[in-house]
């Protein structure tokens, strides 16, 4: 009577049997959870077979195994983003956007940064830009006989690759970006209106190179409650699947492994993209030139989520107001930034979307979609992709940089 009595008077009735029956299932959960994640002990990542062809100070250029059939001659080379590691395009054997591109018939190369350390705090975008993804680029280039390559920019690896393409569109034969910020400004950019408030000057003026940490804490507290909340009890209801597991355990692992950022590229990216918004101004200078979106005439196909917390979708559809491409297409993929690489989705519907666009513009020897003069600028999505919903410094030259093949 008295249980009774509390209970009317909090407005909450438990049902005693029932809650130590969820108990002991909660138990028997963790049990048979501990269990697996102790018999697992590590977690490889990166499964797919890859050689390290050419080095330069601490970038690493790799060559997956080619694939047995080459559809598409044009080699494809990746830029993955300085945060967190390039890995998660390649998880584990079923949840790799890169061994789905090789089934599609391409031939990939990945630009590996490493980490950063106190040596590398002076370098700058253009060591990034016109130094490292150049020297990677010629080296494809020469080793193929090709007069440019396919480009696949990720995330800020995108950007890069737009500002790449901009200065050097002669190497570039076809640009794909996926989840790239264009348009720092758009409304719904939490990040962005987050620096836009940081004393970037002061930030690494203090630190040299910007942790890791740091900027991974920022990254999970623009959505506390999901990255740190809901998937564990998601994880919680499965815990006996080790399939499902080692996924959770792989993930976290992408997550926590960020490599500090190098601190003079931090400071132009924040106030020059970021806080400025120099790019779709058309106001970054690399290496004592300016750095046009409107030089990127090639074939351009921009691939975005529609569920992007880190990327909106209208800071990378800004991208079409800009470009020249007479060719430049559009796909959606109903996810967010981290899904486009692992859901299982993703895998189905992305790598071969991409390859079939490479392929249909590797065949043939044009490779610019140039705009007739006076052309309005606008943006299309390719009826033949599946979407997924249906600087360098003016002060100081480049670093020494060491190079070695293999």
């Amino acid at each position: 009577m008295a249980n009774a009595k509390r209970a009317s008077a909090t407005g909450v009735c438990i049902d005693p049997e029932r809650a130590l029956a969820e108990m002991r299932a909660f138990g028997e959960q963790l049990a048979a959870g501990a269990a697996v994640f102790k018999e697992m002990r590590s977690v490889p990542v990166a499964p797919t077979p890859k050689e390290r062809v050419y080095r330069t100070d601490k970038a690493v250029l790799y060559r997956f195994r080619p694939p047995a059939r080459r559809r598409i001659p044009v080699p494809l080379l990746i830029v993955y983003a300085l945060a967190n590691r390039h890995y998660v395009t390649d998880l584990q054997a079923d949840r790799s956007t890169i061994r789905g591109l090789l089934g599609a018939g391409v031939d990939v190369y990945l630009i590996d940064w490493g980490y950063p350390d106190a040596a590398d705090r002076s370098l700058t975008l253009d060591d990034y830009i016109n130094g490292y993804i150049d020297a990677c680029v010629n080296w494809i280039r020469e080793q193929h006989g090709v007069e440019g390559v396919n480009l696949l920019g990720i995330c800020q690896g995108g950007t890069f690759s737009l500002c790449y393409g901009a200065l050097h569109p002669d190497k570039v034969r076809n640009l794909v970006t996926m989840v790239t910020p264009v348009d720092f400004h758009t409304p719904d950019d939490l990040l962005g209106r987050w620096l836009r408030e940081v004393d970037v000057d002061l930030l690494v003026d203090t630190f040299g190179n910007i942790p890791g940490q740091l900027l991974n804490a920022t990254f999970l507290k623009l959505r506390p409650l999901r990255v740190g909340g809901r998937q564990h009890l998601e994880l919680l209801a499965g815990l006996a699947d080790t399939a499902r597991a080692r996924l959770f355990a792989r993930m976290e692992r992408w997550i926590h492994d960020s490599p500090d950022q190098a601190g003079e590229a931090f400071r132009q990216f924040a106030k020059d993209f970021y806080q400025r918004n120099a790019l779709v101004r058309g106001e970054v200078v690399l290496g004592g030139r300016r750095v046009d979106l409107g030089c990127i005439e090639m074939p351009l196909l921009n691939v975005y989520a529609t569920e992007d917390h880190l990327v909106p979708p209208e800071a990378s559809l800004a991208l079409g107001r800009h470009v020249a491409s007479g060719d430049y297409a559009t796909m959606a993929f109903r996810g967010g930034h981290i899904g486009i690489y692992v859901s299982a989705r993703a895998m189905r519907d992305v790598p071969p979307a991409i390859g079939a666009w490479l392929r249909e513009r590797s065949q043939s020897k044009s490779g610019k979609g140039k705009r007739a003069s006076g052309q309005r600028k606008r943006a299309r999505k390719d009826p033949s992709l599946k979407s997924a919903t249906a600087t360098r410094s003016t002060k100081t030259p480049h670093r020494s940089r060491k190079k070695t093949k293999g």
